[in-house]
């Protein structure tokens, strides 16, 4: 009798495990159909651009230029051959490989900027093995977008999608071609939204763990719907290939700045002229703001919207345009996404009370970069330096030193400076302006460390500092 229970347990445990997995394995999604209907509408991009290359001869061997497929966070580089000695410079074809779809029956494509990046001629190629010579219609860098066009009619285009509606949770799936493989399939969940990545300011990013690598850049990101929600563009990687974690450009941006393209080939953006940081925990109790919240303006730029308005370094932008910024890293595109000329209202936190700004947007300046590389040739030291806010100061008792409000790369860079670290002394030296901090830094030497005293969230240390050129 106990064996016949013991039998039937086993039989009823079995028969609920199998009709969990059964279960489990029906609410999966089946993108059979999608992927069908989807892929007519996929294309696989390359290009030609002629380079020049050089050979050398040491008993190794040669790297020369090949195939290579950039991205914001890797390069990969492919193609040996032995070191011979120094010959001269030789003619050669590089070609690039990505994805792109079509969004309209007469031919437009959109890809990434950076796949098509320098080509001297751009190949567009159909899932029935078509191939066109596509024209460049325009590119926007800071987005990372290319738009192309091909001379042709009748061609499946995909449906896009309002990129604002899509969760955390959800499932996507990605169509490219990964290492050439054409029409690869991947499918993963949208991991965030609205992430912000150091390099680019103007685009709140979709975080996936979707597989997405070389090959996969400018190819679709599709919803459970079939419509697409996004553009693979990056991913992170420490080992040079996908790790599970990868970000797509949203589809509100792209088609922004398609409008923007098709009707004039290039991209324009309002521009306010401020230097923004996040507002920490320490800051947000020094402002005597309840929680850390909105963009703390470190700088105003001379000459600038912001400065014509009457924004101050010290405030603090709760909303800009009707819109709520959370973090500092929103406002940029949420700015980058109006037109010069248009007028807006700033909720901005000041003195303990928030008050309202009117401000007029300008175009943003052809070379924005101009002002911090003007100041970064002065100090030599790839940063961007202000005095302490009032409040930072009282909240740390710091009494001298210079805020960095921006590191532009190089020497801070490499040496680990932060936005929002104070440095009160250099080279054994006080600091107390920052035209005393820029007369110091001209006289560091080159190649070898000096010491500098930085306070960072009010701990201070000393850090061996060189300038390496």
């Amino acid at each position: 009798m106990n064996r016949l229970l013991k039998h039937v347990s086993v039989l009823v445990v079995s028969t609920v495990m199998m009709t969990s997995m059964l279960t489990h394995a029906a609410s999966l999604p089946d993108f059979t159909e999608l992927v069908d209907d989807a892929s007519p509408a996929v294309v696989n991009i390359s290009t030609e651009q002629t380079v020049t290359t050089k050979t050398a001869n040491d008993g190794g061997r040669q790297y020369s230029p090949n195939n290579e497929e950039l991205n914001e966070f890797f390069k990969h580089f492919f193609g040996q051959q032995p070191f011979g000695q120094q010959s001269p410079p030789q003619q050669g074809q590089r070609s690039s490989l990505g994805s792109g779809f079509i969004i309209s029956h007469d031919g437009y494509v959109l890809t990434n900027n950076h796949v098509i990046d320098g080509a001297d001629v751009i190949h567009v190629r159909l899932s029935d093995r078509r191939e066109y010579q596509a024209t460049l219609v325009g590119t926007d860098p800071r987005t990372d977008l290319a738009l192309l066009k091909i001379e042709a009619d009748d061609l499946p285009i995909v449906k896009m999608a309002d990129s604002d509606k899509l969760k955390p949770g959800q499932w996507v799936l990605a169509i490219g071609s990964p290492f050439g493989f054409d029409y690869t399939v991947t499918a993963g969940i949208v991991s965030a939204t609205g992430r912000n990545l150091p390099s680019d300011n103007y685009v709140p990013f979709i975080q996936t763990d979707v597989a997405i690598n070389p090959g996969n850049s400018g190819g679709p990101l599709f919803n459970l719907d079939g419509e697409v929600v996004g553009i693979n563009s990056q991913i992170y990687t420490r080992s040079g290939g996908f790790m599970g974690v990868s970000f797509a450009i949203p589809s509100k941006v792209a088609m922004s700045v398609v409008e923007q393209l098709k009707k004039d080939g290039k991209v324009s953006r309002a521009w306010l002229g401020v230097l923004i940081q996040d507002v920490s925990n320490d800051l947000a109790e020094s402002f005597g703001l309840d929680r850390p919240k909105g963009a703390l303006i470190s700088r105003v730029l001379p000459d600038s919207p912001a400065e014509k308005a009457g924004l101050q370094s010290g405030d603090i932008i709760m909303r800009f345009n009707g819109e709520e910024i959370e973090h500092s890293g929103e406002l940029p595109y949420v700015v980058g996404g109006m037109k010069a000329g248009k007028e807006v209202a700033a909720q901005v936190y000041r003195d303990g009370k928030e008050q309202t700004i009117e401000i007029t947007l300008e175009g943003r300046p052809a070379d924005p970069k101009v002002i911090a590389q003007s100041q970064q040739d002065q100090n030599r030291l790839g940063m961007i330096v202000g005095e302490v806010p009032a409040d930072m100061a009282k909240s740390y008792n710091i009494d001298h030193g210079v805020m960095i409000e921006q590191v532009l790369g190089g020497t801070a860079a490499r040496n680990g400076l932060q936005q929002g670290d104070v440095i009160t002394m250099l080279n054994g030296q006080r600091i107390d302006s920052v035209s005393g901090f820029t007369k110091i830094a001209k006289d560091i030497p080159t190649g070898r460390s000096v010491p500098m005293r930085v306070i960072r969230q009010g701990y201070p240390m000393f850090i061996p500092f060189k300038i390496v050129e």
